[in-house]
This record gives structure tokens, sequence and C-alpha cells, in this order.
């Protein structure tokens, strides 16, 4: 139960407004993404292409977001009297190894369409390949990759398990 009420908090932290843009959990671009970004500032309108597709991206995890706590509350409920055994003798953040063993597939195979939906939604996705699509024009440079989808729910699920580790903590 102490888990559940953990989750639950630390998700829906993370899925209100700003919950990754402006917090510590903040989704950066992908490496790749600078030199896109550096080489597009005196191309007109995308000067200002790395902070849209930084709000843009993290706009998409926060909508994910609240699609966690019932794949966390699943796991939580399939849990066997070993695995509470090891969390309680374990190290301090043995319920967040458990939880990411257990729950890392099933989320992201939740969390994917989700963010990918919701990159579509705040129109990330067009404006990244936009973007992209323009830098890869440019002679003799390293092609980008114009997919956000992977980026995106991988660095979400990052941000998410660090916030139910530090839940877990003050539990």
């Amino acid at each position: 139960q102490a888990l559940e009420i953990g989750i639950s908090k630390g998700s829906d932290l993370l899925a209100q407004k700003d919950g990754y843009y402006k917090s510590a959990y903040k989704i950066m671009l992908p490496p790749e993404a600078r030199k896109v970004a550096d080489k597009l500032r005196n191309v007109p309108g995308f000067s200002n292409v790395e902070e849209t597709v930084l709000e843009k991206i993290n706009r998409g995890a926060e909508d994910a977001a609240s699609r966690a706590k019932c794949i966390f509350v699943v796991a939580i409920r399939k849990m066997t009297f070993t695995d509470a055994m090891d969390i309680l003798m374990g190290p301090k953040n043995a319920a967040s190894d458990y939880l990411r063993r257990s729950t890392y597939d099933p989320l992201y195979r939740e969390f994917n369409p989700v963010i990918v939906s919701s990159l579509d939604k705040f129109d990330a996705r067009k404006y990244w390949k936009d973007a992209v699509d323009m830098y890869n024009k440019i002679p003799f440079i390293e092609k980008a990759n114009p997919d956000l989808g992977d980026y995106v729910t991988n660095e979400a699920l990052k941000g998410l398990f660090s916030m139910v580790e530090k839940e877990e903590l003050n539990i």
C-alpha cells in the first residue's frame, strides 16, 4: 500500500503540466539534435527549434505519465512474498529496482503509442521531422534521424523511475 501511494504521487506529479518540462526530470533533446538546432538557428521558421521541440516532447511525456499508475499497481499486486521480503531486506531502492524489472516493458508498450500520439497532438514529430529534413539537406553533414518516439519514450521512463525511486526513499 505504501508503494501504491508513493507511485501514485510520483506519476501524478509527472503527469501535471510542467511535470517533466519544468522539473529535474525534463527530457532533453537527443545528442544529434543540438547539431540540428545550431545549424538551423538562422533559417527562417527554425530560429527557436530547440526550445520549441523541448517543450513539445516534454508535453508528450506529461500526457503519457498518467498511464503509468495502473501498470505499477498491477505489478505491486502481483508481487510475491519473496519479492516483498527482497524489497524489505534489500537496498533502499529495492522497490524501485523491482518495479523497473517488472514494469519497464509493459510501460514502454503503453507509453510509446501514447507518447507518439501526444507528440503528434503537440505537432512535435512533424516539427522535428521538418527541422531534420531541412538540416539533412545541408551538404557534407552526418544525417540526423527524424524519429523522436523511441527516444522520448525511454527518456520519459527514465524520469518516471527516477521519481519513483525518490518517492520510495520518502516512504
